[in-house]
């Protein structure tokens, strides 16, 4: 309805002129002679709000769509940005519901090979999910769901002197434990399914049944059918079944089978037999519904291909049973049926005739979704609806070969279809879309396909050739209890938009996915936005219409990210490396892109409405960049308008550059902490090394995060720290950047010295919200801290709560709502209240309300949160100070070096040698490890997750730092002892009291 009303708005736009004053009710063909044909948003409201005019439609709504499509915000839109648009969006939601639906089997198939040559009739399932196939030659075989031979045997005895005996179908009587079986001779046998023994058999069929089925009617009634080669669908009504077929075995035999012919049988009261002539050729295939009590059957012949009827007819049956009554004189007539020569056919109101080109050779039926799939030799599925004969409501084309078999798993609303060449589909019912496709070489399946068979029980298909193969689906795993998920793949950044308020998240697996802030609905979804490369940072334009990705493939792209469509690609030329982090600034008017990362360049690129090419080079690179930048791969870039910029690196380094000259400014080195031993002694090329060597015992100096104090910097204060950065052992600095003394003041918010991961500070930089890598959060008010004198103190701690359950890539205050967004690596994104209070995960089944607290989440918590080891609380009486306490939450190292260095650290403190590794060693290392969660930084940088142990070269090892005691020899021959003391053993005079 939505794109219907839209297209009529802009069939309209299309031939209206670029007026400032459009008069709405002007015949379009009068407004077209200006020749220009775009819109401002006031008369695009005009328009629409014309052509929606039975719909209520509000202004918010029409320049939140305007907005959309002026992903540029020029402040006009055309007739091809409309379409460009409203075609994209409906594409990427097209394939957003279909990966949704997406089902695929496990390929290749299991394959098993047959000890028997002849095709296989028809394979049929047990409630165990056993599968019985019959062969032509009347071999009889039981397999596994694993499709692993239990037992089989030929039931047809070798003729003598006769032609050989052959099989046409079989189904199973599952009451009575019998296998019914249709035979080239017109005739039905019943075998016992526990010993393949031959119990009895009808004879003198009319015609060769080439189709059976079965179905228990009542406790003790059944219905017996068959489809034969004259196009007749044959019914035999049985009741009292027990007795009427222990009456049958004890009758003579012939062939070694206990036989009754048909004429015989329906003399019997117990015996109800029916011949229909439904079809002008041969059943291909027919079966019993028990929901809609009539029974489907089909042919190849067009004008009947598939025929919905009755059973027992209305009208007609009556008559036709009156007239054989009046006129029964013989004793045949008058103890039961006659089987009319010519077969009757069905009233008109006793069936349903549907017509098909070039008939139907398979088809299935659903009563759930009211549905009748049918397939044949000119390869289109058609789905229709069993009351509608007239036209199909569907048609599925994708086959290349006749249509043999068709299923349809209500559960999953999908169609199985295979055709004769043994190419497997699946299609989604809603949809009717393809969702899978496996041809013979990816399957396995070889030779001419005889039957097929999908088992809803094990959720597999089983389909008999040359070989008999078994395809599993291959089922997505079951969400675990509790746990919502927002990505499939860990996140690796998202923010908010506050021009659309969405929230905007990107993960590992290369997918874009944009959400509701206000419901936390999913709304839409890129996938493959870098290919299949991770996306490590993003960021929006500054009007928030357009979406910036960085990624591992080295290429920046910018989106509209309300419908999928990617503008531009940015990226160098030679090789690209990794992206980190991105940022988009304005200078003097100018907008530019920068990013950074594993290149150790800042890289800008400038943005232009009018640059129409798709691919962009980055502007030439600052001179202080090449000639005294980062020597390391930059990790982090922060800015503050309007001309100072920072950026981090691997090697601790921050480096603050005006943006307007492209100079330094200032730089900061992150110092190892006091108590790592020799550490302040060392060159970064020994750090290095150190850490290269022993990288268990290494400390982590690279900068991740750098958030500027706006407030204080746009003040040039001289004292006041106005750049917070994350540091080594979980620590976060306050840096000034106009003084004399850079640090001012440094901090451990983590109780267990967990290394800050993300840091976000409120719009007037009160609080300081600190996440770490075991998912926690931590509350701080700075807005006197770090003003002067550098501080000894931490701030004031305001509140702390556990987040998620792993790394928390990014946290964002959103000030007008007063909400924290986090996301982690846990493949959560999840709103917060700025107290701590949990509001609900992105992508959770019952939405919230952002402004009705009684919709949240809390008191409640994530149940991995709830679950989790460390989020246990800690006891009051473990937050007191004791030397058992202290001894136990400090690392073993610190209790060595507080308790002996003091002593030692003099005597024993050699620098480390000079080691220099090649990059083409440290590369050949890296490459031989795997890092199970490598986030985008450089591969190096993983030798330091989560160690947060001193750093001590050339330090002493435990054997150093023992106290030596001197020895006392002792005398060979022992002193006689002084017995004086008994007089003051207490248990000695206890003991002399006792006797």
């Amino acid at each position: 309805m939505r794109w219907k009303v839209l297209m009529d708005a802009f069939g309209y736009l299309a031939h209206i002129p670029s007026c400032e004053n459009i008069d709405t009710h002007s015949h379009p063909l009068e407004l077209e002679k200006n020749g220009c044909k775009s819109l401002d948003m006031e008369n695009f409201k005009q328009v629409v709000k014309k052509c929606m005019a039975p719909h209520k439609t509000s202004d918010e709504q029409i320049e939140k769509l305007f907005m959309k499509i002026d992903c540029t915000a020029t402040g006009r839109i055309q007739w091809d940005e409309f379409c460009t648009y409203m075609q994209l969006e409906y594409a990427e939601q097209d394939v957003s519901s279909a990966r949704l639906k997406e089902l695929t089997f496990s390929l290749p198939a299991v394959i098993e090979e047959r000890s028997h040559g002849e095709p296989v009739l028809r394979i049929y399932s047990l409630f165990d999910n056993t599968l019985v196939m019959t062969q032509e030659d009347g071999v009889i075989s039981f397999w596994s769901p694993q499709l692993k031979l239990k037992r089989s045997k030929m039931v047809f005895e070798k003729p003598v002197n006769k032609k050989f005996k052959w099989a046409t179908d079989f189904t199973v009587m599952t009451h009575y434990n019998k296998l019914i079986l249709g035979t080239g001779d017109r005739e039905i046998q019943l075998y016992e399914m526990s010993n393949f023994e031959p119990y009895c058999q009808i004879s003198g069929l009319e015609a060769i049944p080439l189709k059976l089925d079965y179905c228990c009617t009542d406790p003790d009634e059944c219905m017996i059918l068959y489809g034969d080669d004259q196009g007749c669908v044959n019914i035999l009504l049985l009741s009292s079944v027990g007795e009427l077929l222990r009456t049958w075995k004890k009758l003579p035999k012939a062939e070694n089978l206990p036989s009754i012919g048909i004429e015989n049988a329906v003399l019997s009261p117990n015996v109800t037999y029916i011949r229909w002539k439904v079809h002008g050729d041969w059943v291909t295939q027919l079966h019993y519904y028990d929901s809609i009590k009539a029974v489907i059957s089909t042919s190849n012949h067009e004008p009947t291909a598939l025929v919905i009827g009755c059973t027992v007819g209305t009208t007609n049956v009556e008559q036709q049973m009156k007239k054989i009554k009046d006129r029964g004189k013989d004793s045949k007539a008058r103890k039961g049926q006659v089987i009319p020569r010519i077969p009757p056919k069905r009233a008109d109101g006793d069936q349903t005739v549907f017509q098909v080109y070039k008939g139907v050779k398979t088809f299935a039926f659903c009563k759930k979704n009211n549905l009748i799939v049918t397939g044949g030799m000119d390869r289109i599925i058609r789905m229709w609806n069993p009351y509608m004969s007239g036209r199909p409501t569907g048609m599925l084309r994708s086959h290349t070969a006749p249509v043999c078999y068709l299923s349809i798993s209500a559960e999953d609303a999908k169609i199985f279809s295979i055709s004769t060449d043994n190419t497997i589909k699946i299609w989604d019912i809603v949809d009717q879309t393809c969702l899978f496709t496996a041809c013979s070489k990816t399957s396995g399946i070889k030779g001419e396909l005889t039957a097929c068979h999908y088992t809803p029980g094990t959720r597999s298909l089983c389909v008999a050739a040359d070989t008999l193969a078994l395809l599993h689906l291959r089922l997505r795993p079951p969400p675990e209890p509790h746990l919502i998920v927002s990505h499939k793949e860990p996140v690796l950044c998202c923010k908010y938009n506050k021009e659309f308020r969405l929230v905007v998240s990107c993960s590992e697996g290369s997918v874009v996915k944009v959400w509701d802030f206000e419901t936390g609905k999913h709304l839409f979804e890129i996938s493959g936005a870098h290919g299949g490369a991770a996306i490590t940072c993003l960021t929006f334009d500054v009007s928030g219409r357009r979406l910036i990705t960085g990624g591992r493939d080295g290429c920046l792209k910018i989106w509209n990210y309300n419908n999928g469509h990617c503008l531009n690609t940015l990226k160098r030329e030679d090789k690209c490396a990794e992206v980190c982090d991105c940022t988009y600034v304005e200078v003097n008017k100018s907008r530019y892109i920068i990013a950074v990362g594993w290149d150790r360049r800042i890289s800008m690129y400038f943005d232009s409405a009018d640059d129409l090419h798709h691919f962009q080079k980055p502007q030439p690179y600052w001179q202080d960049d090449i000639s005294c930048g980062h020597k390391e791969d930059i990790l982090c870039i922060a800015q503050c308008p309007p001309t100072l910029l920072a950026t981090s690196s691997y090697d601790g380094e921050i480096i603050v550059w005006n943006m307007i000259s492209g100079h330094i400014y200032r730089k900061l080195h992150t110092s190892f902490p006091t108590h790592c031993a020799g550490a302040e002694d060392l060159s970064r090329n020994e750090q290095i090394n150190l850490v290269l060597l022993f990288p268990s015992q290494a400390v982590d100096t690279s900068i991740t995060q750098l958030v500027f104090l706006r407030t204080r910097a746009v003040k040039f204060e001289s004292t006041a720290a106005s750049l917070i950065s994350n540091g080594p052992q979980g620590s976060v600095n306050f840096w000034s950047l106009f003084s004399g003394i850079p640090l001012t003041a440094s901090f451990i918010p983590s109780r267990v010295k967990s290394h800050i991961s993300s840091i976000a500070v409120t719009v007037d930089d009160s609080l300081i919200y600190a996440a770490d890598d075991d998912g926690y959060v931590y509350v701080y008010s700075i807005k006197d801290y770090a003003l002067q004198d550098p501080e000894r103190e931490p701030p004031k701690y305001v509140n702390h709560w556990r987040a998620h359950v792993n790394i928390v890539v990014s946290v964002e205050v959103v000030d007008e709502e007063k909400v924290l967004l986090s996301s982690s690596i846990d493949c959560t994104v999840r709103l917060w209240s700025l107290d701590g209070e949990y509001i609900g995960t992105f992508g959770q089944a019952e939405p919230w309300e952002i402004f009705t607290p009684a919709s949240w989440k809390h008191p409640r918590v994530p149940y991995e949160i709830l679950i989790d080891p460390q989020s246990m609380p800690i006891h009051p009486m473990l937050e007191g100070e004791s030397p058992v306490l202290q001894l136990i939450n400090t690392e073993p190292s610190n209790v060595i070096l507080e308790n002996s260095l003091s002593e030692h650290e003099m005597s024993y403190n050699p620098r480390l040698p000079q080691v220099t590794i090649p990059d083409l060693e440290i590369k050949e290392e890296i490459n031989q490890r795997s890092y199970a969660q490598a986030l985008g930084k450089r591969l190096k940088q993983q030798y330091y997750k989560k160690i947060n142990r001193p750093l001590a070269p050339g330090g002493q090892s435990t054997y150093h730092i023992i106290n030596s005691c001197k020895v006392v020899i002792a005398p060979p021959v022992g002193e006689k002892p002084d017995l004086s003391v008994l007089g003051t053993d207490y248990f000695y005079e206890e003991s002399l009291g006792e006797e």
